[in-house]
């Protein structure tokens, strides 16, 4: 199971964002746990100054805007 945190205030973007990874996650077949953070501490821990951000299994994969369906796809598949 892939651990995805989605950062950002809790935003449209950011609500687009968390939908998104389900939605591929689910037509990928790969099981994923979202987690939003929203707290502005833990989003700058990560070094993310643009939201939203993406975090798979503790490693960023995106910052800033609205990630493209394609890269969602390849995030979770590898």
């Amino acid at each position: 199971m892939k651990v995805v945190k989605v950062l950002g205030p809790g935003c449209k973007r950011c609500t687009a964002t968390a939908e998104m990874v389900q939605k591929e996650a689910e037509a990928l077949g790969v099981a994923v746990t979202i987690e939003k953070v929203t707290d502005y501490a833990a989003i700058a821990g990560y070094g993310i100054a643009a939201t939203p951000g993406v975090v798979i299994d503790g490693t960023v994969v995106h910052a800033g805007g609205l990630p493209k369906p394609d890269d969602v796809r390849r995030w979770l598949s590898a």
